[in-house]
């Protein structure tokens, strides 16, 4: 029996297996994955890539969408400060994030956003989605 078995934990390659991930360079644990759609913007963005065609989407479009989705929670904030907050959080925080956890393939000299996950990040934002608040 191999180490990783005496001690109770999976091996990420099986856990990469049944993600259904075989196009990604290399595995992702389930850890990766929770952390990166811990945040309603990232699970938005998420939504917006899969309902886009192809699961891609520019970068101004991408903003867009996101901003419509996710809450203004600072009521003095106006439509187009709320666009801009979200506009900076998704360069700075959110895509970045997103594509470390090689659930996307963020190109910023292109401005193209592709989602490129597999089945382990679906089924999990499938299971987080009814508890999302969208108001």
């Amino acid at each position: 029996m191999d180490e990783s078995r005496k001690l109770g934990t999976r091996d990420i390659q099986s856990i990469d297996a049944v993600s259904g991930s075989s196009g990604r360079e290399r595995p992702v644990s389930p850890d990766t994955i929770l952390s990166a759609v811990a945040n309603e913007h990232r699970r938005a963005i998420l939504d917006a890539l899969d309902d886009a065609f192809e699961k891609t989407l520019e970068y101004d479009v991408l903003v867009d969408r996101v901003a419509d989705r996710v809450r203004n929670e600072d009521a003095k904030w106006g439509s187009d400060e709320h666009r801009q907050r979200v506009r900076i959080a998704l360069h700075h925080t959110h895509l970045p994030k997103l594509d470390e956890a090689r659930i996307i393939d963020y190109k910023t000299e292109t401005g193209h956003v592709q989602y490129i996950g597999g089945e382990l990040e679906k089924k999990i934002l499938t299971l987080v989605e009814p508890y999302d608040v969208h108001e």
